[in-house]
């Protein structure tokens, strides 16, 4: 076997392993964002009809402060804020309801869910 065709299987293997790599994080992310989406899910009755009100301790709040918990770093709520604008789009004319869930639950994302928030930015 020549120099070459060595490492040409060799590039060939690393580019085998990076495309792998690539689908397992899509796959990741596709798992968090439907993780996300099924927390605010919870909601669904408030977001659909604005009642019944939700109050820290009902499952409603809960999924929040569970959103809140998973929005630890940078990266997180980056990534929280791109699936809840994902939800907002899906919710839509009612995803405004969504933005107003942190503050009947008393929690802060660390950035503001609103339709037009630009989640790129979010520091």
């Amino acid at each position: 076997m020549g120099t070459n065709q060595m490492v040409s299987e060799n590039v060939l293997k690393i580019i085998g392993l990076l495309v792998l790599l690539s689908i397992a994080t899509l796959v990741s992310a596709a798992d968090e964002c439907s993780a996300v989406t099924t927390l605010v899910s919870t909601c669904s009755t408030f977001i659909t009809y604005g009642s019944p009100d939700p109050f820290p301790g009902s499952p409603c709040c809960d999924a929040m402060m569970n959103l809140d918990l998973i929005s630890d770093s940078i990266d997180s709520r980056r990534y929280v804020c791109r699936c809840l604008m994902s939800v907002i789009t899906t919710y839509n004319p009612n995803g405004t309801a969504i933005a107003t869930l942190p503050g009947f639950c008393g929690v802060s994302f660390g950035f503001t869910v609103d339709p037009n928030t630009d989640c790129n930015f979010i520091v």
